[in-house]
């Protein structure tokens, strides 16, 4: 017989066709990939009758049809969610299972069935810790003339049942030493049985780092603990205020695989000293990263002033994970008139207070939006840190969004060795539709071409992505979503590796080149459910399209700018591989500069910038450099390449700023303070960067330096 226990497939495809669209676009359901991850689970009776109960699974599908495998040529067709019961002979089965999508493509897949009515043998079970989660324990088990096996976890909860050879998960309440009986079964009403003490342990401290926090102009951060930005000096994060004594609290750092953070044991209160008072005035929120098991329920966050006291703000704590925390300053000034110019402490209170919770700290600091909110046009790359990419995402298992961002590129090799990435994750069980977006300034110019080219990396091979764009200022469709749009669909074909995909805009009969598209669209394994999967996307530009220059801030890692790159004076220039990626430079590219043999002492070289320089994050130029020696003279200047000639026939409206290496075969940053030049003028246009390695002194060998990471800052 049928056990039903879910909508029809019919039902189901209903839905989703009516789905609201953050829902997005179904006009592509032609092209959903067959089903995957096939799977049935086998329930036998224990009563010598060979009854088994048969459940299909399968990602994407909609219909099922099971072939019992045992020379009937019976087959019996299933709807997602039933089952259907079966009475088999003794003897060891091929079942198959064929899987149907909404489009009618199929999967076969096939399980072996072993009907025996002899107690199951040799019954094998390991139990373990998760590794990831607290309190988590994973059993598997194997035996002869088994189908199945159930597992009690010795606390009173319900026993959970898996096939032979699978693992069943359970999350305790409590740590502590359980007993956990293992039941093999099969269709014999003996049962064979595997009882075990095991001691059941909790996560005490993180198994991962905290988030990386995302790159920021130095104008838009105050850092106190991090390894990404620059950390005001000089900060004692532990000092003894008396909780030792009075609370039994401790402190010490934890090293996480090189990771350091911040550790209080037991913690009553605690806090920051800093060396000297700090104006977050000009800031808009204060950052913390905590990790706690389930002990700490939560930290009260105070930052002290100098001047008017303390003002507490409480946040609760997520256990066992890493809780993002991101307080607005504003929550501390609109208490009582309290103003944050002379802020000295940071307090942290833990709730229980002193009640054995441990809190792991990392990434405090204060910070506010990009000084300089552009978005991006295309081409678009992921590198710079002053644009205002808008990311949206949508389609998660409960409609909610999915995770998406900006981060460093995790396979820096073939095709794309760019330091940032769009990455796009598809949980388990997320929306066929589910994706992830940017939005751009302005309409898409296609002047130039009408195919977009950008680079993936998929996990899988034949994964469909679907490229969208739409005119976000154009009417709503039915569903609430812009209704101008162009939508194409591409396969990837390769794995784990980057490619680049072409989509030609015009296969979309409703394209249209003068439409005004102002956002793009990344649709993973589009017309499948998510299964946990992640997807990388980079460098999105026109096929055929003139690369334009770039601009400050600056590096090298993208292909889709004409850095239009020059040299002089008896100087080679070339844009290279990072022949030493260490130390503060770990980029993929950098630029090099080869002073030849007999060069002139004004010898260097340049790049042209896209259009006049925004000063508006500060006028300090900073640039990482690598020079053979140290003490080396290297002079930076900017030039307005559109001003009247001077006697030399070069531009006359210029800045130039000396500043001498410090160390010689490694990386550092040197500040170029472009004020110390008399006739500076941040309302110039300067659209010119040239570079000038060991400035006075001709060449005397083919000297080679590298520069990279070109920044303003206050």
């Amino acid at each position: 017989m049928k056990n039903l226990k879910v909508i029809s497939s019919f039902l189901m495809l209903f839905l989703l066709l009516t789905c609201s669209e953050d829902d997005r676009s179904t006009d592509f359901i032609d092209n959903v990939e067959a089903p995957s991850n096939l799977s049935m689970n086998f329930t036998v009776t224990q009563d010598n009758t060979g009854t088994v109960t048969i459940a299909p699974n399968g990602v994407g599908a909609t219909q099922f049809t099971i072939q019992l495998g045992d020379g009937s040529g019976q087959s019996v067709d299933l709807g997602v969610g039933e089952s259907f019961d079966h009475i088999y002979a003794e003897g060891t089965y091929t079942v198959g299972l064929i899987a149907k999508a909404i489009n009618g493509k199929t999967t076969e897949t096939s399980q072996e069935l072993v009907v025996s009515f002899q107690a199951p043998q040799n019954l094998m079970v390991t139990i373990e810790n998760d590794e990831a989660i607290s309190k988590q324990v994973n059993v598997t088990a194997s035996a002869e003339f088994a189908v199945m096996f159930e597992v009690d976890f010795g606390d009173g909860s319900e026993p959970l049942t898996g096939n032979i050879d699978s693992t069943v998960s359970y999350v305790y309440a409590d740590p502590g030493t359980y007993t956990i009986t293992v039941t093999a079964m099969g269709a014999a009403i003996e049962t064979t049985q595997y009882v075990e003490e095991f001691e059941v342990t909790a996560i005490q401290q993180p198994t991962a780092s905290a988030p990386t926090p995302p790159d920021r102009a130095e104008a838009d951060v105050i850092s106190l603990y991090t390894e990404v930005y620059t950390n005001e000096p000089g900060t004692d994060f532990f000092p003894n205020w008396g909780q030792g004594d009075c609370c039994g609290s401790s402190w010490g750092t934890f090293d996480l695989n090189g990771d350091e953070m911040l550790q209080y044991t037991n913690i009553s209160y605690q806090g920051n000293q800093l060396a000297a008072p700090i104006d977050v005035s000009e800031m808009e929120f204060v950052h913390f990263e905590v990790w706690t098991a389930d002990v700490l329920q939560s930290i009260e966050f105070s930052l002290i002033s100098v001047s008017n006291g303390e003002r507490p703000v409480t946040v609760e704590l997520t256990p066992n994970a890493w809780t993002s925390i991101d307080i607005p300053i504003s929550d501390y000034t609109d208490q009582e008139g309290f103003t944050v110019t002379d802020i000295h402490q940071i307090k942290y209170v833990g709730t229980p207070f002193s009640g054995g919770g441990t809190a792991f700290i990392d990434n405090i600091y204060f910070y506010r939006a990009p000084s300089v909110q552009t978005q991006p046009i295309i081409p678009v790359g992921f590198e710079s840190a002053t644009f205002d990419y808008g990311i949206f995402s949508f389609g998660g298992p409960n409609f909610e969004p999915i995770p998406a961002g900006i981060i460093n590129n995790p396979d820096p090799s073939g095709i794309n060795t760019t330091e940032k990435v769009f990455e796009l994750q598809k949980p388990s069980g997320a929306q066929v539709w589910a994706g992830a977006g940017i939005n751009l300034a302005g309409g898409t110019d296609f002047s130039e071409g009408t195919t977009i080219l950008v680079d993936v990396w998929s996990p899988t091979a034949g994964t469909p992505i679907l490229y969208k764009m739409e005119d976000s200022s154009s009417p709503p469709d039915g569903n609430g979503n812009p209704s101008v749009v162009v939508e194409v669909l591409v396969n990837t074909t390769v794995a784990n590796q980057w490619e680049t995909l072409a989509f030609d805009l015009t296969t979309f009969g409703a394209f249209d080149p003068s439409n005004a598209y102002d956002r793009s669209i990344f649709f993973a394994n589009f017309g499948n459910s998510g299964t946990g999967s992640t997807y990388y996307f980079d460098n999105i530009r026109i096929s055929g399209a003139t690369p334009p220059s770039p601009s400050i801030p600056l590096n090298f890692e993208s292909s889709l700018f004409d850095y239009g790159a020059f040299s002089f004076g008896g100087a080679n220039h070339a844009i290279i591989a990072n022949p030493d990626m260490s130390g503060i430079n770990t980029s993929g590219k950098v630029f090099e500069i080869v002073k030849t043999n007999g060069a002139q002492f004004f010898a260097g070289a340049g790049v042209n910038l896209a259009g006049a320089t925004n000063f508006a994050n500060g006028t300090t130029v900073t640039v990482d450099v690598w020079s053979p020696a140290a003490g080396t003279q290297i002079l930076y200047k900017m030039e307005d390449s559109n001003s009247p000639p001077d006697g030399n026939g070069n531009p006359s409206v210029v800045v130039e700023v000396f500043v001498n290496t410090t160390v010689a075969n490694q990386w550092e940053t040197l500040s170029f303070d472009l004020t110390t030049f008399a006739a500076f003028d941040p309302n110039n246009s300067y659209d010119r960067v040239i570079l000038f390695p060991d400035f006075g002194n001709d060449g005397v060998a083919d000297e080679t330096y590298y520069f990279d990471n070109i920044k303003l800052t206050n």
